[in-house]
């Protein structure tokens, strides 16, 4: 099982996505965890890696799992986050982001699990 993280990251009352163009996707920002890397470490890296944020991690939302696009299974973990500083700059992997409000948001998101992982933070 390969294992992921990354974070739903909140802004007064806004949700960030980010553009891979490798994929043509707007999605939560998530990667795979690194050997010997806690789940919530890997959440942390792979958002400020994505999106040049550093973040607080909030409450743990709703995992996913589902076949990544070479059919392998993969577990995905999400936290709410809260940015604390920097600043975007483009690069070859995220190469936009936008912060819209959740409904918005959730009709911008490519992939119906990162809905799921959004809904359940407009739960609270």
């Amino acid at each position: 099982m390969i294992r992921a993280a990354g974070g739903v990251v909140t802004r007064e009352g806004d949700v960030l996505l980010v553009h891979r163009p490798k994929y043509d996707d707007w999605t939560i920002p998530k990667g795979k965890a690194e050997p010997g890397e806690s789940d919530e470490e890997c959440a942390l890296r792979e958002v400020e890696e994505e999106t040049g944020l550093r973040c607080a991690l909030g409450r743990e939302l709703p995992s996913v799992s589902y076949l990544d696009r070479h059919g392998r299974p993969k577990r995905a973990r999400y936290w709410q986050m809260t940015p604390l500083e920097g600043s975007f700059d483009p690069t070859l992997e995220v190469d936009r982001l936008e912060w819209l409000e959740p409904s918005d948001a959730s009709a911008r998101l490519t992939y119906a699990r990162d809905r799921e992982v959004l809904r359940a933070l407009e739960e609270v």
